[in-house]
This record gives C-alpha cells, sequence and structure tokens, in this order.
C-alpha cells in the first residue's frame, strides 16, 4: 500500500481497509489475514478518540504521518493494533477489529489453541495474539513491504457486503459520538468464498 493511501480521511480509511491483507513478518515467516471489520477515531473532537485530551506519550503516534502502526495495550492484557490516517499533526486512527486468515496457519493455530478456529482473529485482541502483534510494533510504517507489520492490497470488496454500526466498547462515551455508525464490516460468509 502507498501512504497516500493512508494520508486521507479517516472514514474513508476506514471502510477502504476491508479486504487490505495484514501481513506480519515472524522469523522469515509470512502470517497474514484479510481485514473484514474495522473502526474509525477520528482526533480530539471524537471523545471515543484516544486523542479526545491531547498529545501523550501514549498516543504520540496518532499525531504523525498516516500510514504507520499504533498498538496499544487495554485491559490491563490485550494489545490492539491501528492504522493511522491523515496528516501530520491530526490525531486519527482505524483500529483494526478482525481478520480472515490467510497465510501462517500454523503459527495462527500455534498462538490460538485451544480456541476453536472461527474465533482465532474475530476480534481486535484476537488476531493480535494471533499474529504476535505488540507494543515493540507500534509506530511502525505499514506500507513498506519488508516492514514486521504492512499493508497489501488483498481484494476489492463491493459496497454491497458492506455494513456500518457505531463502534464498539465505548458505552460511556457521551452522545454523538457513541453511536456515530463507524464500525464497518464486511460479510464474512461472502469474503469466504473468494478463496
Amino acid at each position: 500500500m502507498n501512504k497516500g493511501f493512508f494520508q486521507r480521511e479517516t472514514l474513508t480509511v476506514a471502510r477502504q481497509l476491508i479486504g487490505k491483507l495484514l501481513v506480519r513478518t515472524v522469523d522469515g515467516y509470512r502470517v497474514s489475514g484479510i481485514i473484514y471489520e474495522t473502526e474509525a477515531y477520528d482526533g480530539e473532537r471524537d471523545l471515543a478518540c484516544h486523542a479526545r485530551s491531547g498529545k501523550t506519550a501514549r498516543n504520540a503516534v496518532m499525531y504523525g504521518d498516516g500510514g504507520h502502526a499504533y498498538v496499544y495495550f487495554t485491559y490491563g492484557m490485550h494489545w490492539m493494533v491501528n492504522c493511522v490516517a491523515g496528516v501530520v499533526g491530526y490525531p486519527a486512527a482505524v483500529l483494526i477489529r478482525a481478520i480472515h486468515p490467510i497465510e501462517g496457519i500454523y503459527h495462527i493455530r500455534r498462538q490460538r489453541t485451544p480456541i476453536k478456529e472461527k474465533n482465532w482473529c474475530n476480534g481486535p485482541a484476537k488476531l493480535t495474539k494471533a499474529l504476535s502483534i505488540t507494543n515493540k510494533l507500534n509506530g511502525v510504517n505499514l506500507c513498506v513491504r519488508d516492514s514486521p507489520l504492512h499493508i497489501e492490497l488483498g481484494l476489492s470488496i463491493p459496497d454491497g457486503w458492506i455494513s456500518s454500526t457505531p463502534r464498539i466498547g465505548i458505552q460511556n462515551t457521551p452522545e454523538p459520538w457513541k453511536s456515530k455508525p463507524w464500525r464497518f464490516i464486511a460479510d464474512l460468509s461472502k469474503l469466504k468464498k473468494q478463496f
């Protein structure tokens, strides 16, 4: 993916990441999956966004250039991976919520056993565990193919396969931000037929 893809409005990036391939290189091997669920977080005005209180050590990557990974720890136990979107100085990111595994199935199985295969990567903390994503990847360039974590073109997903809903896990966020339909999810049953 080129940098320009990420240097656009956050909602556009969130929608168009659906169908792209998230690739993690582990010990020289590719582990990857098609992105089928994302959420947009759009700047300091968005009261569900980590930037709502301004720049901190934790969210500093969000204020950088689009096309980098923002990896953070949550609930004292889980890593989450985001793609920084937009231009330098504007803190926005897209949370990758779910992927459909494509490559490196052995690695994913090892990371996720004894979890059932259908639940290996169907949540943001699940996919980071499956792909061995931690804060060591915070700030990496997602546009470079030799990066340990990057994004490739993948599939073109028809608009009719994608729905938008309010974001998940932000129950304490005030309106209108709580109800913004900024979560994008593809119909996984249709997506699987592409393989």
